[in-house]
């Protein structure tokens, strides 16, 4: 079958709840993607920061077809041999205390929300259904009801109200008014240390700092979403380390499994995680055997093949490149490690002409917030490679 005939068979019987390019990619290797006629990109998306290890890693290949073949799927009713090795692995990593398994990103997200108002409850003793969780502008946490309650991006809620209730909003970036929105009954504040799809949008200097010390002097538990900032992507393990801030709680997904599988969790001391009880949260698939010996072997990979570090040295050469492109559709490049944003002028007619030119290129990345590229591809992208791209995206960002 021909791209076309693809394209049309997606659109008749999906719904069509995403905007994607129109390639229809086959086969993937590292940070190359073939299409169905045997056309190659360079993959400079990385599937929003879930495959920064590559695609199809060859040592997380293995630990997937090796656990394959032995079992799968126990659910949480018994235990099994892999998840108890990748908690304590995590928190060797990390230093935090236990660690609660999920699947997508949005469900570790709903399980944070879920124990920070336990918490809020159980040690904090904020009146029952009292509880209240601040957020900032232009965030993105997922699309179920609660998550899209406090994004401020009207299409994500358009025909699907009623909302949840106990969210406020502030601006990103704005530490006073975090400290103007608490009140005794805010149990915690949510933030991505750079905003991923509002537009690779980087914090200022000391802001997380600032909002640290401001959640410990209310005693409100200060949460990270390091979903895509994480791992990596920003050029440190988690993008909070640029600040030497220690959360209350981390939000990990996407590259946890090399984007073999959906894998997530959340990371917090006993204070906050030891609250659950059997029967107040869970997942069948959450923790499975498979999930957990794929992340473990994708936490080996990011660490022993200096994944983290090559984030932080080539995500500098990059944006540095794209600096020196002297186009006159280019209002920013922003972004820490292979975590970056250009974003486009006003008048530029939008982002999306832009990555339809660089994927006649060779190259895909996809738009954001309608005026930003983001380019962000898997962590084992080599100079050589960034050059190859550099070159072909000054040609589209030169284009009338």
């Amino acid at each position: 079958m021909l791209t076309k005939e693809y394209i049309e068979l997606e659109d008749k019987y999906g719904a069509h709840n995403y905007h994607p390019l129109d390639v229809v990619i086959a086969k993937a290797k590292g940070i190359w993607v073939e299409d169905v006629e045997g056309k190659k990109y360079m993959d400079c998306l990385a599937a929003y920061s879930a495959v920064n290890q590559g695609h199809c890693h060859p040592r997380i290949i293995k630990a997937l077809k090796d656990q394959a073949d032995k079992v799968t799927l126990t659910s949480r009713a018994f235990r099994n041999d892999q998840l108890p090795l990748l908690y304590k692995e995590l928190c060797d990593l990390t230093g935090y205390q236990m660690v609660l398994p999920m699947n997508s990103g949005a469900e570790a997200v709903e399980t944070a929300l879920k124990a920070v108002r336990k918490w809020g409850y159980k040690v904090k003793n904020v009146p029952e259904s009292k509880a209240e969780i601040i957020c900032c502008e232009n965030n993105f946490a997922g699309r179920t009801i609660s998550l899209i309650t406090f994004s401020t991006e009207e299409q994500y809620k358009d025909g699907f109200g009623p909302f949840t209730p106990g969210f406020k909003t502030v601006p990103f970036g704005d530490a006073k008014a975090l400290a103007a929105a608490i009140t005794p009954n805010t149990v915690g504040f949510l933030v991505e240390p750079i905003q991923g799809e509002g537009g690779v949008v980087v914090p200022p200097d000391g802001y997380l700092k600032e909002v640290s010390d401001i959640c410990k002097k209310n005693n409100v538990l200060f949460v990270t979403d390091e979903i895509q900032s994480g791992l990596g992507r920003s050029g440190k393990l988690f993008a909070h380390y640029y600040e030497n801030v220690r959360p209350d709680v981390v939000i990990i997904g996407k590259a946890l499994s090399g984007g073999i599988l959906p894998v997530s969790a959340v990371l917090a001391d006993k204070v906050v995680l030891g609250l659950f009880n059997p029967g107040d949260h869970g997942s069948t698939f959450g923790g499975s055997p498979l999930a957990a010996a794929v992340a473990r072997e994708s936490i080996k990979v990011l660490i022993e093949e200096k994944l983290v570090e090559n984030s932080f040295t080539l995500g500098k050469y990059f944006r540095e490149q794209l600096r020196n492109i002297n186009s006159p559709h280019v209002k920013e490049v922003r972004g820490k490690g292979l975590f970056i944003g250009v974003e486009l002028q006003p008048e530029s007619g939008g982002a999306r002409r832009f990555c339809e030119a660089l994927m006649d290129k060779g190259i895909l990345c996809k738009e954001t917030h309608s005026y930003v590229i983001r380019f962000a591809p898997p962590l084992i992208i080599t100079k050589e490679e960034i050059d190859w791209a550099v070159e072909r995206i000054r040609e589209v960002l030169l284009m009338a």
